[in-house]
């Protein structure tokens, strides 16, 4: 897959994930790392307590990091 002229590799979703919507926010930073909580609200139509709520469990399980308001995958 190719985006914004880079070159994606393929990305395994973790199989600990039950809720469809973490597995979207792990699948989109993967593709746009750097993301801010209103870019995913704005790109997958998530309410932004929603997307905290993702976020920051994703980060106790380690599987993203929050640097200057920005999130991506650890």
């Amino acid at each position: 897959m190719q985006l914004d002229g880079q070159s994606q590799t393929d990305v395994t979703v973790p199989d600990e994930f039950d809720s469809a919507q973490a597995k979207v926010v792990y699948l989109y930073l993967h593709v746009w790392p750097d993301s801010t909580a209103d870019d995913l609200c704005g790109a997958l139509g998530i309410n932004k307590g929603t997307v905290l709520s993702i976020v920051r469990t994703l980060r106790k399980q380690g599987y993203v990091e929050r640097v200057d308001g920005r999130y991506r995958l650890s």
